[in-house]
């Protein structure tokens, strides 16, 4: 019989092909047959045992192994052959018989079967639930609960469950390790024992205060294990890859990813054929939790490839494409195509393999409980939990448990399967964040908002989720609408201020890409509410951006068949959307102003009502289409369209004839209509039908204020007397009473008389009247800005405190959007002398809608002449007449716009006269004149009337100081202005004069060197051209001269009569001048390889030189500039050499001397021209001097012929030691051809 070994050795690779895949090892080498020897027959006489087909009860084959005696090898093949067909229960039966069989061969005999009955209840332990079969799986009664429970005969606390076969893994273990403690097999045992036993134990809630380590029970055990593996590895020689796996595994659960990682690679490098277990698998779980996901997914899809039954690949990958998915939204294309390849290529393939796996099983609960299959996913939750020795598998099955009990709501159960799901991930401050949201959920169902706070709280410290920070701060938003809806007004700042930053950050969530958060209408609609009050731009945004939402759901869907145009497919598009959710937007664009965009809303959001009455019919259309109707009435009536507005409510009359609203609003337009008629019959009708509405009782409120008579005394006032009834008899809290009735108190007090100091007691008591009814609004509604406004009134009035009034004037601007509150602004900053920006806010004013009221035209007129004042300004003077005249044109009958105007017209008068003669003109001054004569008849003409706004003396008095005082005095002031005028127009003129004259003079100055400067060009020019015509003369004598050169040398042959060049004479080696006559030319050969040559000097005084003396040396001498001067032209630079030494340079023949000395002595100015013409000068000069050299290098090459010496040349462009032109760059006239002539 083959010994029970492993056929693989460690360290070495086995290579497996993908077409053939490896064969898992495991049992490999239990053989298909045994023979169990017969004692008392022939020794080769045995019993064959089949080990493929083994008897389902184990008690023969006992009797048979105990009755002959059977060595200990034969009990453990028969135990690992059943142990190989999954029947451990009988594997475990076997070995226990054995160990009893072989007791009697001594302790050693036991060891192995101990080591190996350890590992089959290991085995069992893994394969055993974690909870007895009726634990936890139902909420016991009371009857119940008082009688013990039993399960297969058992009581439920002796259930074989994990912990049970770890207790008898334990207890083997021990046994054998009290035989042989030092034996290998045992490390590695009992690291695994540790290892599941780790499983069972609840990870740590709290770390321990001031340790670095985790003193927990669970950790304490792993390292237990990881010590025991270490043991292993130890005394394998680094061999045992078991141990290694082990280690990592140990490495895995104490969250060390990395050293985790390093021992599976470590496995797959000495053992890449290793698939049972596959390194690969926990390769990639290291991966996935260092955040590698894509590296996990090759990791498993490696082991996949060399297993592709590995039911741990299938699930996995199945998870990295669920997850995959989740980061996705619902709409996308390959959110669908990715969740179905998760699901059916390799969820329910691993299902198939194996339907009992403790992951594939929580993972397929979480599909059935989208599906709301309870029943399955109960069933999959409890194998999740039962078949695991993963803690995080358990807690998804608990989870799954609790989720489907809260969809039942069966709220205790639910709370216990979310606090054993918390709990099987650490609880506490770990935990799993969906259970404890889950216990959130419930807490927020049962009322208990506190708890439900607090615990989400804890999670929103821990995670930032975005789930939690959502319901967590709509929880804050119920806190502050209760205290809104509510009749005594809490303080709910901080809730508002907590509701609206977690909801705030759930929305900035959304638009990050790399969160995969889904946005949430009910956030949106709460932040709507909240940001309702204090910033309605914000929450039109919200809403704007709901719609947005649902319009991307509703594209997502067919468009409808009937649009052909874009903007047609979007308004029935919004016609599908909810209609409160469009009325709500109607609702704020309304109140922001934007009549046009809240009726287009309205409208739609009545079209949507006809769509959501066919779509649902729970819900109440006619109070939807009711409300809408009404608020499109509103609109139109904003806007000015009173006859669309009244047929808009006459229609909501017909079908609610009780409808108050329509009927007040139908009230107010017919007194807007008809003041005198149609508008009081009707108010007094409504307030008939209906007495006690305060609605309608305001409205006739503010008729009363508009069309009563004006009463000194306030208790004779009918509206005091209508607020006093309403606050009596109906509601005494009746805000708007209160501030009506403030409002009275404060136009009484503003008219009373105040000369005496009774009088003005008396004021003051009136104003304290008025604050103490609008304190009482305030105290009802903080947010009352009209009754905040009447204390503002107060303060500027009675305590003259305008800095304090102007702050309250200030924050009631952000409320109410009405011209009264910037009338009231102007008001204040004009007695706070900010006249820029009164001026600014009654303008405002004039502009919203109070463009024709006189009393702000007179206003501005007031301020722009206090500015005018201040400033000593005749412009702001002006635009102050400007306006109060304007006053008067809108209403003449007042008397008080007359005097306002000749009272402006006196002030323009008494500014101007103090004003000196630079300050004003004299159109001004006769302006203030006439304005004068004018203020003079409107004074006489106001002190006659009736009613005079002052004391007729006063008023007389003013005329006649106008008419002899101001009036002698602009007299005079015209006078003095005509003569300053005067004196100053011909001042201005003779300065203008002058001015001319010297503009023109720098004119002619101008002129004048224009006129030399193009003298100067013109005569450059003629002398160019002069140049260019000598240049072209000498150029065609030289060409002359070298056809008769060319001539000279030809003759006649003597035979043929032809013309042919004459033969050369011999020529000896020529003798080398004197040291102190050939210095620079042998300079010059020195300095050239070439051979020096000279060149034949021809002047003018070589004929009359005798023959005895022979040809004079050529001498060298400097070129001279003509007149000491550096000219600008090359023509005066040109020189000859002369026939002697003391000769100073006599005329060539030529005449470029004569050029050059004609330009001496014409005196011609060394100017500086244009860089132009500097330019062409340039290239002119190089083109002559170009032409010179060629010349007198040909010239040169015919006094070599005639075998004369030659000077030597320079390259072109070399000069002399004292600057001047080499030999090369002579002149035309040094060279004459005249010597060839004669020879």
């Amino acid at each position: 019989m083959a010994p029970l070994r492993d056929v693989r050795v460690n360290g070495h690779a086995m290579v497996y092909s993908r077409e053939a895949p490896p064969v898992v090892k495991r049992f490999s080498d239990i053989p298909l047959a045994i023979d169990i020897p017969v004692q008392g027959l022939d020794a080769e006489e045995a019993v064959e045992v089949n080990l493929e087909d083994l008897l389902d009860d184990p008690t023969e084959l006992c009797t048979l192994l105990e009755n002959e005696g059977a060595a200990r090898t034969f009990w453990m093949v028969v135990a690992l052959a059943y142990a190989k067909q999954r029947k451990m229960d009988h594997a475990i039966e076997m070995l226990n018989k054995g160990l009893t069989a072989v007791a009697k061969g001594g302790p050693k005999e036991k060891l192995s079967m101990l080591t190996c009955l350890c590992w089959l209840y290991l085995w069992k332990s893994r394969e055993s639930p974690r909870t007895s079969p009726g634990e936890s799986r139902r909420f016991p009664t009371e009857d119940e609960m008082a009688e013990p429970h039993f399960t297969d005969g058992a009581l439920a606390s002796e259930a074989k469950t994990k912990d049970y076969y770890l207790r008898a893994s334990t207890s083997s273990l021990n046994e054998a390790s009290r035989i042989n403690p030092s034996f290998p097999p045992l490390f590695l045992a009992r690291g695994v024992l540790y290892l599941l036993r780790a499983s069972l134990q609840a990870p740590s809630t709290h770390p321990v205060p001031g340790s670095q380590q985790d003193q927990s029970e669970r950790a304490e055990t792993l390292r237990q294990a990881a010590k025991c593996f270490e043991d292993a590895l130890r005394v394998s020689g680094g061999k045992n890859m078991m141990a290694v796996l082990g280690r990592s595994r140990v490495h895995y659960s104490m969250g060390r990813y990395p050293a985790a990682l390093e021992g599976y690679q470590l496995v797959m490098s000495k053992m890449p054929g290793l698939v049972d277990p596959d390194p690969r698998i926990g390769a990639g779980c290291c991966f996935w939790q260092l955040g590698f996901k894509d590296d996990a997914k090759n990791a498993w899809e490696r082991a996949l490839a060399i297993n592709p039954d590995s039911k741990a690949a299938n699930i996995l990958l199945g998870i990295y494409h669920l997850d995959s998915c989740a980061r996705l939204p619902t709409t996308d294309p390959r959110f669908i195509a990715t969740y179905k390849r998760a699901m059916t290529s390799y969820t329910q393939k691993a299902f198939k393999l194996d339907q009992d796996h403790p992951l594939t099983c929580a993972t397929f609960g979480g599909y059935f409980l989208s599906r709301r299959a309870m029943s399955t996913v109960e069933s999959l939750a409890w194998k999740a939990i039962d078949n695991t020795d993963v803690n995080a598998i358990a807690s998804d099955g608990w989870y799954l448990l609790a989720r489907k009990e809260h969809f039942m709501d069966e709220l205790a159960r639910a709370a216990e399967y979310y606090r054993k799901a918390d709990e099987a991930r650490g609880g506490g401050d770990k935990g799993y964040v969906p259970a404890k949201f889950g216990t959130a959920q419930l807490q927020v169902l049962n009322k208990d908002f506190d708890g439900a706070k607090f615990r989400l709280e804890k999670i929103v410290q821990r995670s930032k989720n975005a789930e939690a920070m959502a319901l967590l701060g709509a929880l804050y938003a119920e806190d502050v609408f209760a205290s809104q809806a509510g009749a005594f007004k809490e303080d709910r700042s901080s809730e508002l201020k907590k509701a609206v930053a977690l909801m705030e950050t759930v929305r900035v969530a959304w638009k990050d890409p790399k969160k995969t958060v889904l946005p949430d209408a009910t956030v949106l609609l709460n932040l709507a509410r909240l940001y309702e009050k204090d910033h309605p731009e914000k929450s039109l945004q919200c809403l704007r951006e709901l719609e947005e939402l649902e319009m991307d759901k509703i594209r997502s869907e067919d468009p409808p068949a009937d649009a052909k145009d874009e903007d047609l497919k979007a308004s029935l598009r919004r016609e599908r959307l909810s209609p409160q959710l469009l009325n709500n937007m109607g609702c704020f664009m309304h109140h922001t102003g934007k009549n046009e965009g809240g009726r287009e809303l309205f409208q739609a959001a009545l079209n949507a009502c006809v769509n959501v009455a066919g779509r649902d019919e729970t819900i109440d259309t006619d109070a939807l289409a009711t409300t809408i109707s009404y608020n499109l009435a509103r609109s139109y009536e904003a806007a000015g369209l009173l006859e669309e507005a009244k047929a808009v409510y006459e229609g909501l009359l017909e079908r609610h004839g009780d409808y108050t609203d329509a009927l007040t609003r139908q009230a107010y337009i017919a007194l807007i209509q008809s003041p005198n008629n149609e508008g009081p019959r009707s108010i007094s009708k409504l307030v008939q039908i209906e007495p006690g509405n305060l609605e309608v009782r305001a409205l006739y409120a503010w008729f009363l204020s508009r069309s009563k008579k004006r009463t000194a005394n306030i208790a004779e006032d009918s509206e005091q007397r209508h607020h006093k009834h309403t606050l009596q008899h109906h509601d005494k809290h009746d805000r708007y009473a209160l501030t009506g009735m403030g409002n009275l108190f404060l136009a009484t007090a503003r008219e009373m008389r105040r000369e005496s100091e009774s009088d003005r007691d008396k004021r003051r008591k009136m104003y304290e009247k008025a604050v103490e009814f609008y304190d009482k609004a305030l105290l009802l509604d903080a947010r009352n800005a009209y009754a905040a406004q009447g204390i503002a009134i107060a303060l500027a009035e009675d305590r003259k405190e305008h800095a304090a009034a102007l702050q309250i004037f200030s924050k009631v601007r952000e409320t109410v959007k009405d011209s009264s509150v910037l009338i009231s602004l102007g008001h204040s900053h004009a007695e706070l002398k900010q006249y820029a920006r009164a001026i600014e806010n009654y303008e405002g004013a004039v502009a919203k809608d109070r463009a024709h009221d006189p009393q702000i035209l007179a206003c501005l007129g007031r301020v722009w002449l206090l500015k005018g004042k201040h400033e000593k300004s005749i412009s702001a003077m002006k635009q102050s007449l400007t306006y109060s005249q304007q006053a008067l044109e809108l209403d003449k009958e007042q008397i008080v716009f007359h005097f306002n105007v000749a009272f402006v017209q006196i002030q323009v008068a008494q500014l101007l006269y103090t004003l000196s003669e630079s300050q004003r003109s004299l159109e001004d001054v006769q302006m203030a004149a006439e304005g004068l004569d004018e203020a003079i008849e409107s004074f006489d003409r106001i002190a006659k009337s009736k009613n005079p706004p002052y004391p007729r003396n006063d008023l007389e008095l003013r005329a006649d100081m106008g008419r002899n005082t101001m009036r002698r005095q602009l007299e005079r002031a015209v006078q003095s202005q005509r003569e300053y005028e005067e004196n100053n127009a011909a001042k201005l003129q003779r300065a203008r004069e002058l001015r001319e004259a010297e503009l023109k003079q720098r004119e002619d100055d101008r002129i004048k060197v224009e006129q030399a400067a193009l003298e100067r060009k013109r005569r450059i020019a003629e002398e160019r051209l002069k140049m260019q015509e000598r240049d072209r003369e000498l150029a065609e004598k030289r060409a002359e001269e070298e056809r008769a050169t060319e001539e000279a040398m030809l003759t006649t042959d003597s035979e043929t009569g032809e013309k042919k060049k004459r033969a050369k004479r011999g020529v000896g080696k020529r003798r080398k001048k004197d040291d102190d006559k050939s210095g620079t030319d042998e300079d010059d050969a020195g300095s050239r390889p070439k051979k020096a040559r000279r060149r034949k000097s021809a002047t003018r005084s070589g004929a009359a030189t005798s023959d005895e003396e022979g040809p004079a040396p050529k001498k060298r001498r400097k070129l001279e500039r003509k007149g000491g001067a550096q000219s600008k032209y090359k023509s005066s630079e040109i020189v000859v050499d002369s026939d002697s030494d003391g000769a100073t340079g006599a005329p060539a023949d030529d005449g470029s001397d004569g050029v050059a000395a004609s330009d001496a002595a014409e005196g011609v100015p060394d100017v500086r021209l244009d860089e132009d013409d500097a330019s062409e000068d340039e290239d002119a000069v190089q083109q002559r001097s170009a032409r010179k050299k060629k010349v007198s290098r040909a010239v040169g090459s015919d006094s070599e012929d005639d075998g004369e010496p030659v000077a030597p040349l320079s390259s072109p462009g070399e000069e002399g030691a004292d600057g001047d032109r080499g030999d090369g760059d002579m002149a035309m006239s040094d060279a004459d051809p005249s010597d060839d002539a004669e020879e």
